[in-house]
């Protein structure tokens, strides 16, 4: 059977080699009235960034500044998404919290004890955002007082899947207006002020 097929030949892999990588094409630059879908950071096109709960908060740190991110999946083992964390929750006062609660040492604080677990997270309809504009989901997180909105889709036994995320940051450049990522309500008020004019 195997006939009709010639074997394909081998070759050495040249030192530096790389490895290919999803990439998601967004445009440099949006407008209120283009598709949500140009803002969002689709996990079918380019892989989520992820930390187990038991990680170290440290580790979830140096993740995101090595990816260039602010909001990292939590997932158990098994890769089902149990929580968010963000840079807000790591640079935030949530950890001398903990740490003053518990009497523990920073070293020694987990993903899990800062996280926003699962049951806690609201989020948005794919077939919701697949008809909305950029301006409503500026409205949406503005409304919300949040720097990032998770996206979920179901798949065939009804379940979520976390299909996507915005972000308040990566929204901002790509409207044209230079934030620093600090404060959510100082980016919502330099959205609406750069377009007001």
């Amino acid at each position: 059977m195997l006939r009709n097929y010639a074997p394909l030949s081998f070759r050495l892999l040249r030192p530096q080699a790389s490895y290919a990588q999803p990439t998601q094409a967004v445009p440099d630059r949006v407008r209120l009235e283009d598709s949500a879908l140009h803002v969002m950071t689709d996990f079918k096109a380019t892989t989520a960034v992820i930390v187990l709960s038991g990680d170290p908060l440290d580790e979830a740190h140096r993740r995101m500044i090595q990816r260039g991110v602010r909001l990292l999946l939590v997932v158990d083992q098994d890769r089902r998404v149990v929580g968010v964390i963000t840079a807000s929750d790591i640079l935030g006062d949530r950890p001398m919290r903990v740490i003053t609660q518990r009497g523990i040492r920073r070293e020694e604080l987990l993903v899990r004890d800062i996280m926003t677990p699962q049951e806690r997270l609201e989020v948005l309809e794919f077939p919701d955002v697949r008809t909305a504009k950029v301006g409503h989901v500026v409205a949406t997180l503005k409304r919300s007082g949040r720097q990032h909105a998770l996206v979920v889709e179901h798949d065939a036994n009804g379940g979520n899947i976390v299909r996507g995320v915005f972000s308040a940051t990566q929204i901002a450049r790509q409207l044209g207006i230079a934030i620093p990522a600090e404060e959510v309500a100082a980016t919502f008020s330099e959205i609406e002020a750069q377009l007001a004019r």
